[in-house]
């Protein structure tokens, strides 16, 4: 049999081993038979009986004759999957489409397909399809989810053959496989302005001179269709050339969602922990930016960001905000613990520029690195931490706190150096928090009569 996977890719075969494999795929129902037939020869051979020998033979035969065919049948199947859709969030479904087709001139016989798919995402799915005719199809599908987020391979696909007589079963394999990325949790939030953010849009947009793209940094040669009226003349006259002058452009406004994904800062594990909630946090946050036009980049407590050191380091200037927002859900997808134990090589990336507004997600955090948290806030325009408390998560209902809970003294420290900082309790709702957030910084800023509600 010949089959094809997505794309007619050809399926493994070992053409070597035909004997051996068309004997390994015999049932139990062929080994027995296979076994009857030879019990039933030798007792013809002991007792000297002629038509025991002639039952023997037929019941030894009969399995043989079955692999052999099956084995040198020449179907050639074709196999596609499709999954609808590729991305989806923790607790969502994924359904996927297999499609076969039998593109030989003969019909097939009986099929059963099955899809590898990992144990997180649910049972094996198997189906059985009734004979295919020449140039004919099926199509079938099966549901998958996972509450867990990551990358998942869906495949290869396998399809099992099997004789009318039931005597032998044979496995063959396509060569191709997909892949399924469960994304964490977004929770919509409000709109509301936490400071640093607002800067370059509305009232109080600033402009500044484009860096590059068509734009450049000094006068640049008059091109077809450009504005005569751009023409600047004093380097036109300097350069014995059309110069055409600068334009000023619009500076999109930037945040940086901070990460912490240190081990020893977060305890217990699941869809519940509080690993998965700052997951899902630092996830809604950057989605809630990018809708509203801000240039946004995740940062770990590794120092590592996404999208990386190409151009200005943040998502959502050169790229689309889908495509950016793609990319930053597919790295949350699979992000994990961290060996680090201090949150240094963030904060040397943050002393370098201007981060605009700043959104951390932070576990548990000792007094040390609570004052390098605490350094952060001056290299930024606006800074709210959501302090995650793992012993609250892990703790039971009715539990009394243990006496070195120190969460409340991290958060002060916090708050001094100017953060708007929230404890984070089990189960709680991002957004109520994002608003609770913004009424503590106007509550804070009408005290120091700086910007009111």
């Amino acid at each position: 049999m010949t089959t094809a996977g997505t794309g007619h890719a050809e399926a493994d075969r070992d053409e070597k081993g035909g004997i051996r494999t068309a004997l390994a795929g015999l049932t139990t129902r062929g080994r027995s038979f296979l076994a009857a037939g030879v019990a039933a020869a030798v007792c013809s051979y002991v007792l000297g009986q002629s038509d025991l020998l002639r039952v023997g033979l037929l019941l030894a035969v009969l399995p043989l004759v079955c692999a052999t065919v099956l084995y040198r049948t020449r179907y050639r199947v074709a196999g596609s999957r499709r999954l609808s859709p590729a991305r989806v969030p923790a607790g969502g479904e994924s359904r996927v489409h297999l499609r076969m087709d039998n593109v030989s001139r003969l019909p097939t016989g009986l099929l059963m397909l099955q899809d590898r798919v990992p144990y997180v995402l649910g049972p094996r799915p198997r189906f059985v399809l009734d004979r295919v005719e020449a140039g004919g199809r099926r199509e079938v599908s099966y549901r998958v989810r996972s509450d867990l987020r990551g990358r998942y391979p869906l495949g290869p696909l396998q399809l099992r053959l099997t004789d009318p007589f039931g005597m032998c079963e044979l496995t063959r394999s396509f060569s191709t496989y997909d892949t399924l990325t469960v994304i964490p949790r977004v929770e919509p939030l409000a709109p509301v302005r936490l400071g640093g953010e607002a800067k370059g849009y509305g009232d109080g947009r600033q402009r500044s001179l484009a860096l590059a793209g068509e734009d450049d940094v000094i006068p640049r040669g008059y091109r077809h269709g450009d504005d005569l009226r751009r023409v600047h003349w004093r380097s036109t006259a300097r350069y014995g050339e059309l110069m055409v002058r600068r334009e000023e452009q619009p500076q999109r406004a930037r945040c940086t969602v901070l990460l912490d994904t240190r081990g020893i800062a977060f305890h217990g594990a699941g869809p519940d922990s509080a690993f998965e909630w700052a997951v899902a946090g630092a996830a809604s946050v950057l989605v809630h930016m990018l809708e509203r036009g801000l240039s946004v980049r995740l940062l770990t407590d590794t120092g590592n960001a996404v999208p990386g050191e190409g151009g200005d380091g943040f998502a959502g200037t050169s790229q689309e905000s889908a495509d950016a927002a793609g990319l930053l859900m597919d790295t949350l997808a699979v992000i994990d613990h961290s060996e680090g134990a201090g949150l240094s090589r963030a904060y040397d990336v943050l002393r370098g520029g201007n981060e605009g507004l700043l959104v951390a997600f932070l576990g548990d955090l000792d007094e040390e690195q609570a004052a390098v948290a605490a350094r952060m806030r001056h290299r930024s325009q606006g800074a709210v931490a959501f302090v995650l408390d793992s012993d609250t998560w892990i703790r039971e209902p009715g539990d009394v706190p243990g006496p070195l809970d120190g969460s409340g003294e991290r958060l002060r420290l916090l708050r001094e150096a100017g953060w708007t900082a929230l404890g984070v309790p089990r189960g709680a709702s991002l957004d109520e928090l994002w608003r609770h957030a913004d009424r503590e910084r106007r509550g804070v800023a009408a005290a120091s009569g700086g910007e009111g509600p």
